[in-house]
């Protein structure tokens, strides 16, 4: 088993954060995006979408997405829950992770890309970064709300939209910009989360 990844793009980083936060150590061979290596052999044969995390089983299986690859992992650990223990538990936890991707993480990423992307040959419109930075305080208020009596995004314990949501905030650096400013609930959650042994990225040290 091994997983495909690039350490610092927003979904390999979300699912590692996940591993760390279960304990789960699976062997990672890397897929350098800034190189193109994801555009071109071996690699679309891997995954001909050319996206990443790619699980691969000991048999050969392949497993994109990594909200499919993390569901498959905590199906078969299920200590500690990362999705919930009761069904409004895990449908609690599962909209908020889809807000965190789609509503922050996905427009930090369109924002970074459209601003400065750390990927060759792909050209930035400005209008659509100032767009995406433009509608991002209202999910952001959402998550600065739900923090406000409770340490992390669903509750009393690490799920899998504290991971999302770090991800997306780890990556927004790469734009020079904080998403947590004005937020006094989010920039607590993002300080002290940022210190766990999962944000780390082995070999080096956690950005931020």
């Amino acid at each position: 088993m091994k997983i495909y990844d690039f350490p610092f793009a927003p979904n390999p980083r979300k699912l590692r954060v996940y591993l760390g936060e279960k304990g789960l150590d699976v062997p990672f061979e890397t897929v350098n995006l800034v190189h193109g290596e994801q555009r071109k052999e071996p690699f679309l044969t891997i995954n001909p979408l050319g996206g990443l995390p790619v699980l691969e089983l000991d048999d050969g299986t392949r497993l994109s997405e990594s909200l499919a690859i993390i569901e498959y992992f905590e199906e078969l650990h299920p200590d500690p829950p990362m999705i919930g223990t009761t069904p409004l538990e895990r449908a609690r936890t599962r909209r908020l992770e889809r807000i965190a991707d789609l509503s922050v993480l996905g427009r930090i990423a369109r924002y970074v890309h459209n601003r400065k992307s750390p990927l060759p040959g792909v050209r930035g419109i400005p209008e659509v970064a100032e767009q995406m930075r433009a509608e991002l305080p209202k999910p952001l208020a959402l998550f600065d709300a739900e923090l406000a009596g409770q340490p992390f995004v669903a509750g009393a314990r690490p799920t899998i939209a504290d991971c999302t949501l770090f991800a997306g905030f780890q990556f927004a650096q790469l734009g020079e910009f904080d998403p947590t400013e004005g937020f006094d609930h989010l920039a607590r959650w993002y300080a002290e989360f940022r210190e766990r042994p999962s944000t780390r990225i082995p070999g080096l040290e956690a950005a931020g």
